[in-house]
């Protein structure tokens, strides 16, 4: 089981998909694509941010694109700045699907702090 939030960045009014629990497993990466299939989830491109030990794939879907970020540590993100609906999309999905469970969070946690 994958445990994940549909949150806003720090900072920002922009969405995003923290996966909090699963990234870990070896099938993580299997797991979310054949959960993504509806939308037809195809990795064009990989960038590997070696600095960060990170690796970013470039999606593209049926709702258009959106980066995948994985780490060394297991974390793992999905964003799309630029096309929200997309992410909307994504969390609909997971959200219907039993690998895949939606953790509540509370949005002012994320606001810019003075």
């Amino acid at each position: 089981m994958y445990i994940y939030s549909f949150r806003p960045g720090y900072g920002s009014d922009k969405l995003l998909i923290e996966f909090v629990k699963g990234v870990n497993n070896d099938t993580f990466l299997t797991d979310l694509k054949a959960a993504l299939s509806q939308i037809e989830m195809k990795i064009d491109s990989t960038e590997d941010l070696w600095m960060n030990d990170e690796v970013l794939f470039i999606v593209n879907s049926s709702e258009g694109e959106f980066i995948l970020s994985k780490d060394i540590w297991d974390c793992a993100f999905i964003m799309s700045d630029e096309n929200q609906k997309c992410l909307n999309r994504i969390n609909e999905v997971l959200n219907n699907n039993e690998l895949f469970v939606r953790e509540e969070v509370d949005y002012s946690e994320y606001e810019m702090k003075l």
